[in-house]
């Protein structure tokens, strides 16, 4: 059973983005200047990269980074285990960010009562 149609969503998404680039050259080149820095130092291989981009595109709930980082996950080789390991890595990182935001939270709560 499959949620989503990814490759189709997948191809959608790249459409909007390419209409997006004639509407704002500049926006969508930022971006790919952004996405691309990592790359050039070489300092990670492609596979690792993918893996923490789909780890991240998790933790940020973003669908169409989803679709994008995990067919480049496969791509680069990662496997189906490698997948689930760095997935394991965004889901035990939002239950420490909420962690770490609830002792914050009651912080903000303590100074409210005073």
């Amino acid at each position: 059973m499959s949620m989503l149609d990814w490759n189709d969503y997948r191809s959608q998404l790249m459409a909007g983005i390419g209409e997006l680039q004639q509407l704002s050259p500049d926006t969508v080149a930022g971006y790919l200047t952004a996405s691309g820095a990592g790359s050039k130092t070489a300092h990670l291989d492609s596979k690792t990269r993918e893996l923490i981009s789909l780890a991240v595109a998790v933790t940020t709930r973003c669908d169409g980074c989803i679709a994008v980082h995990a067919q480049q996950a496969v791509a680069h080789g990662a496997s189906r285990e490698q997948i689930a390991e760095a997935l394991g890595v965004a889901v035990a990182m939002n239950a420490g960010a909420a962690l770490v935001y609830s002792a914050r939270a009651l912080e903000a709560v303590d100074l409210v009562k005073g």
